[in-house]
């Protein structure tokens, strides 16, 4: 196991930075997420660590040594690309044989290192079929088994499921999650897929515009988001927003409505008058029959989810989603009351967009 540390790093091409001076470390045996849009930068940090792009400034540290401008092969890395890369004309052996055998290596050992990594990801059947021969699944087993014959401490994945349909990447993103444990080795894994980052990481580390806009466990991303970025891409369906102002004494004024945030994780702003987001995950948002004293708000949708149904909501003319029980026998138009947990909720600066 190696730890890996990234000290302000950067990558430009011309007046264009891809990453600007970003930071992260990795622990020993961590499983660590780079989640983010396409174009944030998370493949292109993935491919400084690897050796393959030329970073501008800072550095790039394995195990303790500084590997900026050493070559990928002396890295001591494994990598697992998008595209499984094979090569047609050899045998699932031969594939994960390939890299070994240029390297000098004995063959006692190199059919040693085939045969644990095979028995590991339970592709023994396939060592000698041909890639035309395999599922994509198959296939993708195969590219992280080439990986896994080099014996590394670190392991790096950029998008390893992404070419796969949705069920082949659930079986496998539980087979990833599996193999770290079995393991132990430090893996960073790239994935724009907000499910694979929750479900795998100890830590994720979201990207922007080449910066880190939050490092930290799943649950801590999920519940308090560290600005409206965050919250927003973070969830499905995303967290709603609603434009408050304080009332002062701990409170939000939504239009007519008073909301008491006792409880909240966080900091209400005294002032009076002060524009602030509210956020609110759907499971967090408490619906029942309206009594007239109750906040009212009007059903607009039904989203049946099977285990449950999303319902959307307008609440003071604004639009806040629900999770309820799939025989909730709501209809459009029908009026219900809501009951938000301030406990759970998420304030953010209008202006800022950070968490307060």
């Amino acid at each position: 196991m190696a730890a890996i540390e990234i000290r302000d790093l950067t990558l430009a091409y011309g007046d264009l930075k891809v990453l600007d001076r970003l930071n992260l470390d990795v622990r020993e045996g961590e499983f660590v997420v780079l989640l983010g849009p396409s174009g944030c930068g998370k493949s292109t940090l993935l491919d400084c660590i690897a050796g393959l792009a030329d970073v501008t400034e800072g550095q790039v540290h394995i195990g303790g040594r500084n590997v900026t401008w050493e070559e990928p092969s002396a890295r001591g890395i494994g990598m697992v690309f998008q595209s499984y890369a094979l090569y047609p004309q050899m045998t699932v052996r031969g594939n994960m044989a390939f890299g070994l055998r240029n390297a000098g290596m004995a063959k006692s050992e190199i059919a040693e290192r085939i045969d644990r990594a095979a028995m590991t990801l339970q592709i023994e059947p396939l060592l000698d079929r041909k890639p035309a021969a395999l599922s994509g699944g198959q296939r993708q087993r195969v590219a992280i088994g080439r990986a896994l014959v080099r014996d590394v401490d670190v392991f790096l994945f950029d998008e390893p499921l992404s070419n796969l349909d949705a069920k082949l990447r659930a079986e496998l993103r539980v087979e990833i999650k599996r193999l770290h444990e079995r393991l132990g080795n430090t893996m960073i894994y790239v994935t724009h897929d907000q499910i694979e980052a929750l479900t795998l990481a100890d830590r994720i580390a979201l990207l922007r515009g080449g910066i880190v806009q939050q490092y930290a466990d799943p649950r801590t991303i999920y519940m308090k988001p560290a600005n409206l970025f965050v919250a927003g891409f973070i969830g499905s369906p995303a967290m709603s927003m609603l434009e408050v102002v304080t009332a002062g004494g701990g409170t939000l004024r939504l239009g007519e409505t008073v909301i008491d945030m006792e409880g909240y994780d966080g900091s209400v702003p005294a002032e009076a008058g002060r524009r602030l987001i509210l956020g609110v995950r759907p499971e967090h948002v408490a619906i029942g029959p309206e009594t007239g004293s109750d906040r009212s708000a009007r059903v607009d949708l039904d989203e049946p989810m099977g285990s449950d149904s999303l319902l959307w909501l307008t609440l003071e003319g604004q639009t806040l989603s629900a999770r309820a029980d799939p025989d909730h026998g709501l209809t459009e138009g029908d009026q219900v009351s809501v009951r938000l947990d301030p406990a759970r909720a998420s304030l953010f600066d209008a202006e800022t967009e950070i968490r307060l």
